[in-house]
């Protein structure tokens, strides 16, 4: 493939004279797309994207209809207060049930097939998920949980944490979940803010081979945790009768369920801004923040985004590597509505071998595979090239989220993956639950570049003083209403953590905090975060177009770049995690500034590299540039517990190549 050098002036460095995908015909005929565009006269995603936002009455209404949304009423108002930002409400009329959405199959095919590292495999159709979540309900009914009461879980991506958020909110409870790798401050610095009615927990976890044991650190959670009626045991490991008896207010959860029928239900007809859950900033700056979203704004969301942009139907394999603390679990939760077989997976990707999931996807026909960055990175350094170990035929997208996916990554996944499959690098958040730019099945995909916004959000990108721009990097914003937009923020009475944190440098403008850029092709491509964007000699450069350079030497396992504060300037630093027996000597640093020189540019060459053993990371994966920033300048970190590996942190402190 022929490439053109990178373009300083634009800081387009990905441009391609040819994609490095094309959807053929036939699959762009087939999509839902394409079904769902056909009545409007449209013939492109260009068309389909304006419309959606110069018309979203339209739109919705027509997503609504097209996805046959369950409901006791649509109401007459498609939306109201429309130019409201917050404000807006979407079908505020109505009344409905997510969970009720979900459950509309009720036959002996799978809907969920479950992997725990080697040691546990599971499958159940949508009959036994229906009657599991019916019997649930009624446990749960009978206990006292009404609407708006909290059930919390410290979960494994199992079915049973399927089970038990779909029987929440059946009742119109709102669920909030963490992963059973939280510390014990992790998990209160959550769930006591929300004063939960219902903890539901497993008895342990495998990871990397290893059985972790859950007892003790639920029965402390417990003595904080007050509001806390009964403690429900999953049976994971073996031992949740031992690990019931153990706790206070504690009981099995196939005890708790003995008695119920799985008879068929009345789901709660709730209004669409009822809560549906409760997710959480990263708190690694703070106390996390509690961002409660609704239940009819969630659902038209991520059927737009299974059905319409990511083309999910019924006889879909639906994978997504992510643990009960990341919003991706909630989105994969959602291709239920799609009628799609989701494939769990819980524990390390790596073991027993780099090989594990791919064999997965070729077991199961997994259509789509979707994972992070940092995973497909990894597969990469590990010599692994799956299209010379697996089969991959059923395999047709492959999805990447959690940080910028690398251009060099979009050049392995066809190279060393599949070549005809669609690879859609997504981006979003926590706080809309879902995407803001992402994948859709009639545009080619451009190497390093996102292929474009989402249906139904009005993307653009801002200078500093709130202008549009093209071919420059500035800030990710949303000009117009969209329906997964929080309800609120918990312990928010007059809104203002709310709008401080989405409204406040642009005034009735969504400021997603991502350093973005729109590209000549209409993609997108994302720098990075842009509170970590770096400002040496008051240039802004994103962390992200560091690390694809970086991490292309073969000595690196991952790095991190921050800012320092130095001499009336900002300095560029790079943190480095080699490989075993690297060493960080003349010529691997001049080697890594060359890199980096002509991959980025001279102002993206880092000031000071290090070696660490480690990079601090959020439990969803993340690295932390702002924490370790903060250590490097002397600065308290307000919540280690945030983190997966807080002990790196005190690898950054009093560095002595840093001091000069």
């Amino acid at each position: 493939m022929t490439r053109r050098k990178p373009n300083r002036q634009s800081g387009v460095p990905y441009m391609t004279e040819r994609p490095l995908w094309t959807p053929g015909p036939d699959r762009m005929a087939a999509s839902n797309l394409a079904r769902f565009m056909a009545p409007l006269g449209l013939t492109s995603f260009v068309e389909v994207l304006n419309h959606s936002i110069e018309e979203p009455e339209a739109f919705w209404s027509r997503l609504w209809d097209f996805c046959e949304v369950k409901a006791e009423t649509r109401g007459a108002r498609i939306i109201a207060d429309g130019t409201k930002m917050p404000g807006a409400k979407f079908f505020p009329d109505a009344r409905l049930n997510y969970a009720e959405n979900l459950l509309r199959r009720n036959d002996d095919s799978d809907a969920l097939v479950f992997r725990g590292e080697d040691k546990v495999r599971r499958r159940m159709s949508w009959a036994e998920l229906n009657q599991a979540v019916a019997r649930l309900h009624r446990a749960f009914a009978a206990a006292g949980v009404r609407a708006g009461d909290r059930v919390c879980a410290i979960v494994p991506n199992m079915p049973e944490s399927i089970v038990a958020f779909l029987a929440a909110s059946s009742l119109g409870a709102i669920w909030s979940s963490c992963s059973p790798d939280f510390g014990e401050r992790g998990i209160l610095d959550r769930f006591g803010q929300i004063a939960p009615k219902i903890l539901i927990t497993c008895d342990g976890y495998f990871y990397a081979g290893k059985t972790i044991r859950m007892a003790e650190k639920v029965a402390s959670v417990l003595k904080d945790l007050k509001s806390v009626e009964r403690a429900l045991v999953i049976d994971y490991i073996g031992e949740a009768d031992e690990v019931a008896r153990a706790l206070p207010r504690g009981q099995t959860l196939a005890g708790f369920v003995a008695a119920q029928s799985g008879a068929p239900i009345r789901f709660a007809q709730l209004p669409p801004d009822h809560p549906l859950y409760i997710l959480y900033s990263s708190g690694t700056t703070g106390i996390p923040k509690c961002i409660v979203h609704g239940a009819g704004g969630i659902l038209l969301k991520h059927l737009s985004e299974h059905v319409l942009n990511t083309d999910t139907k019924p006889t879909d394999k639906l994978f997504y590597f992510s643990t009960c603390g990341w919003m991706m679990w909630n989105w994969l939760v959602s291709g239920l509505a799609a009628g799609a077989t989701l494939l769990l997976y819980d524990g390390s990707p790596f073991h027993p071998s780099e090989r594990v999931l791919f064999d997965y996807a070729d077991e199961e026909g997994m259509t789509i595979f979707g994972t992070s960055a940092k995973y497909i990175d990894a597969v990469k350094k590990s010599g692994l090239v799956p299209k010379d170990t697996h089969r991959l035929t059923s395999l047709r997208a492959m999805l990447s989220t959690g940080s910028p996916l690398s251009a060099e990554s979009f050049d392995f996944v066809y190279s060393g993956i599949k070549q005809d499959m669609q690879l859609a690098s997504i981006s979003g958040g926590t706080d809309i639950c879902g995407c803001f730019v992402g994948g859709n099945p009639l545009s080619p995909v451009w190497r390093g570049e996102i292929q474009g916004a989402m249906l139904g959000v009005a993307v653009d990108v801002y200078d500093e003083s709130g202008k549009p721009v093209r071919g420059e990097k500035g800030e990710l914003v949303c000009v117009r209403p969209f329906p997964s937009m929080p309800v609120m923020f918990w312990n928010d009475p007059d809104g203002s953590k709310y709008h401080n944190a989405y409204f406040a440098r642009f005034p009735g403008i969504w400021c997603h905090g991502d350093f973005a850029e729109i590209t000549p092709h209409g993609g997108m491509i994302i720098h990075g975060r842009s509170d970590a964007t770096l400002n040496p000699g008051g240039v802004r450069i994103g962390t992200a177009e560091i690390y694809a350079q970086v991490e292309q030497v073969p000595e690196v396992i991952e790095a991190l770049a921050i800012g320092q504060d130095w001499d009336g300037d900002v300095r560029v630093v790079l943190f480095l995690r080699l490989r075993a027996g690297a060493e960080l000597d003349d010529e691997l640093v001049a080697r890594i500034r060359k890199k980096i020189r002509d991959g980025a540019s001279p102002r993206h060459v880092p000031a000071k590299l290090v070696a660490v053993a480690d990079i601090p990371r959020t439990k969803s994966g993340k690295i932390t540039e702002l924490a370790v920033r903060d250590v490097v300048h002397g600065r308290d970190v307000k919540n280690r517990e945030a983190l997966a590996n807080p002990e790196a942190l005190d690898l950054y402190r009093d560095i002595p190549a840093l001091r000069n």
